[in-house]
């Protein structure tokens, strides 16, 4: 195998890992106030964060590049360009998986039963306690398949990132965009291998997720 292949491979795995502990730090909060708040525009916010969901993934990568890119919003703020760089390629990869996860982690939560949380209230339970005592031991195996299934979403995508971060060799050129290098240079071969090992880690991934549903499921149908 080509030692290219592997560095594209490590480069999104580093790039789908730290996305997906972003999308942790981030998503959980925003998941559990979309389930159990309301809010003027809420429809509007749910709307504006599951978007990537329908968008084509080369219109959202070439909004991100115009936002990200040295003539962006994100420069004349801060003086400095993610486009074309690993940054960059970790925050598109956290907009355009939120959705995704935030789908998986706001179920979980709907599907506590309220009047534990209402019982752990009433005996002055502080809310942190609460969080660690009762929500996230209850949660923790849809908020585990919502971030695998980002992850294996992030490994698996090409138009957001190519757009955002091109293709330089050990930089920016993730493993997808490696395979569509190869096929574009007529190495049919090479791409075969690749994309061989890409389906098996893709089947241990859904897999994994299938499994941790089935757990979540059960869990709900006892605890229901």
């Amino acid at each position: 195998m080509d030692p290219a292949f592997w560095t594209a491979l490590l480069l999104s795995f580093q790039v789908a890992l730290l996305a997906s502990l972003l999308l942790l730090l981030l998503g959980v909060p925003l998941a559990w106030v979309l389930a159990f708040r309301a809010f003027p525009g809420k429809v509007l916010v749910e709307s504006l964060f599951l978007l990537p969901l329908v968008l084509p993934p080369t219109v959202l990568g070439f909004y991100l590049l115009l936002f990200l890119g040295s003539d962006g919003p994100l420069f004349r703020l801060l003086g400095v360009s993610l486009a074309f760089r690993f940054e960059g390629l970790v925050l598109a990869s956290l907009v355009f998986s939120l959705p995704f996860a935030l789908t998986a982690y706001r179920e979980a939560f709907l599907a506590l039963d309220p009047n534990l949380l209402e019982v752990a209230r009433t005996l002055g339970a502080p809310r942190a306690r609460i969080l660690a005592r009762v929500v996230l031991p209850l949660v923790w195996p849809g908020l585990l398949s919502g971030t695998l299934l980002a992850f294996a979403k992030i490994l698996g995508e090409f138009g957001v990132l190519l757009m955002v971060g091109g293709s330089i060799p050990g930089k920016t050129q993730v493993v997808s965009v490696y395979l569509y290098d190869l096929v574009q240079a007529l190495r049919f071969a090479e791409a075969m291998r690749a994309s061989l090992v890409l389906l098996a880690l893709s089947f241990l991934l859904i897999s994994g997720v299938r499994l941790l549903e089935r757990r979540w499921r059960t869990w709900r149908s006892t605890t229901g």
